[in-house]
């Protein structure tokens, strides 16, 4: 395996955390340092002897320092290959030294134009041009040059030049260089959207760029897919404050497999929906049972537990709130494959702990957002990007439009059931009390089986319930249904050409019937 003498760095950073450690560490190698700006003043101020980057290439900073480091000094040095004559003969003539690391990270371009207010003359100024040239140049020669973005990785490589007096290997260069051609990708891909959704010579954003670029980091690879003749892996956002199963961490069981993530996500979801403190139960990716308690969390799942008994056997639960001991001792009397909570009581991880193959995750309650932003889905050739379905409706401003207003027990209901139809598939229809989910009709060809199907699956008592329905009853016959079951009322958009039709079975049940104007589709 190769290895480097570091014998010069360049260090120009714009987050400086560490940096001075660092710079001292690698001094102590008798390491030649260049750097530029705010950064070289910090480390003179701690005493690490500097030269400025001017000084080395004999041209001054200019243009608000626009210009710097964009010298064949600098690129001949980093690009160079040492076991070429002919590029170290050009560099001897030019009289080029050699640079064997550079540490240097980004103008926070994300960071700028995420702040309210931010005009484009602004984000343009924060658009990193001489660090970019610098890494993508180290980066490509990787075989000879040390490219460092990250202060994480500081310690890691002050390590590996002790044990080797002051050398760096081929290998971490080239894991480096990978590091680093991501950043860029990334940074370059921020930098596109934002241009991208800003019309020529107006600061008036759209909704949507001309073209879309992300970045996701491989987070493990999965056994397979939904399939076992399918291979798989799993990605996450470079986002610390996603509150998400993509932060969660995993305390026990089994690794994690595709159906796990997919369910696991929509079971967070489902709970992040409800009030505390909350409860939800997911089997194919559609809630089987949810509750709310003004108890306590066992007394949440034993509810949701109730609303469909057999589906929850081999389901994913999902609750929004620590569980403790109590909860516990109800969870290990079930098969489960996930368990997902914020917080975990000792007593409850020890009674879970009996339980071995259970993968129990924990999504950290210091994340300050909800899974907010793009949502993606693949198509053969191209990709359908739409943003979350998390606008906040109140149900005290939906239109009542039947003869008979709902009651107050009844506006709680139908607040409920809103909030559960927005995650099952759709033709969605939910029965459910105030508190509980007592039957669920997901993903039919037709709202009328919808209906057909929640009844059926009811195992508690469905008179007095509500029905919450993701989209326009299209005919009368889904109310009639849902009258012969005992509803009481009904909440859905509205919009069908007979919704006359549909209010007036709803009065002749006496049925109350509000309108949101908003639909909850969900394929």
């Amino acid at each position: 395996m190769q290895f480097n003498d570091i014998k010069r760095v360049l260090i120009s950073v714009t987050d400086k955390q560490g940096i001075v450690g660092f710079a001292q560490g690698l001094q102590a190698y008798g390491v030649e340092i260049l750097s530029t700006g705010g950064t070289a003043a910090q480390l003179r101020a701690s005493g690490v002897t500097v030269k400025d980057v001017s000084e080395y290439t004999g041209f001054p900073e200019m243009m608000d320092g626009r210009l710097k480091t964009l010298h064949p000094k600098i690129h001949g040095g980093l690009l160079g290959l040492r076991d070429n004559a002919g590029h170290m003969q050009a560099l001897k003539e030019h009289g080029i030294g050699l640079i064997d690391m550079a540490v240097i990270n980004l103008y926070r371009f994300e960071d700028t134009v995420a702040k309210e207010g931010c005009s484009l003359d602004h984000a343009i100024e924060n658009i990193d041009i001489g660090g970019p040239t610098m890494l993508r140049a180290a980066a490509k020669n990787y075989r000879f040059v040390s490219v460092v973005t990250d202060p994480e990785d500081y310690a890691k490589i002050l390590a590996e030049m002790k044990e080797t007096g002051g050398k760096i290997s081929e290998a971490t260069n080239f894991a480096l260089a990978k590091k680093t051609f991501q950043l860029t990708a990334r940074y370059d891909g921020a930098i596109s959207n934002y241009l991208g959704l800003l019309s020529s010579g107006s600061e008036e954003k759209r909704d949507f760029p001309d073209t879309f670029s992300c970045q996701f980091a491989k987070a493990q690879d999965l056994r397979y897919g939904e399939n076992p003749h399918q291979k798989a892996a799993f990605y996450r956002e470079k986002d610390p404050q996603l509150s998400a199963l993509s932060n969660g961490r995993q305390l026990q069981g089994k690794e994690l497999s595709y159906n796990n993530i997919m369910d696991g996500d929509a079971a967070w979801q489902v709970a992040s929906d409800l009030p505390l403190p909350g409860c939800v139960i997911i089997k194919h990716a559609n809630p089987c049972g949810a509750a709310t308690s003004s108890g306590d969390m066992a007394e949440a799942f034993l509810k949701a537990m109730a609303g469909d008994p057999v589906s929850a056997f081999g389901g994913i639960v999902a609750f929004n709130g620590p569980v403790d001991k109590k909860a516990a001792e109800e969870l290990v009397k079930i098969f489960f494959e996930v368990i997902i909570a914020p917080a975990y009581s000792a007593e409850a991880l020890e009674l879970l702990g009996t339980k071995k193959n259970v993968r129990v995750l924990e999504i950290p309650v210091s994340c300050t957002k909800r899974s907010s932003g793009y949502d993606f889905r693949r198509v053969m050739g191209g990709l359908l990007v739409q943003e979350r379905d998390l606008v906040p409706f109140d149900i005290r401003q939906a239109q009542v439009v039947s003869k008979r207003v709902p009651t107050e027990a009844e506006y709680q209901a139908l607040e409920f059931a809103w909030r559960m139809v927005k995650h099952v598939k759709s033709n969605a229809i939910v029965y459910t009390t105030k508190d509980q989910l007592v039957g669920v009709g997901a993903g039919q060809t037709s709202r009328v089986d919808s209906v057909k199907i929640a009844k059926m699956k009811a195992v508690l008592p469905t008179a007095g319930c509500v029905v919450g329905s993701d989209a326009f009853f299209p005919f009368r016959d889904g109310v009639d249904m849902a009258a012969e079951a005992g509803i009481t009322a009904i909440i859905e958009p509205g919009g069908s050409i007979r919704d006359e039709e549909v209010i007036q079975a709803a009065d002749e049940h006496g049925m109350a019937m509000i309108f949101t104007g908003m639909r909850h589709f969900k394929h």
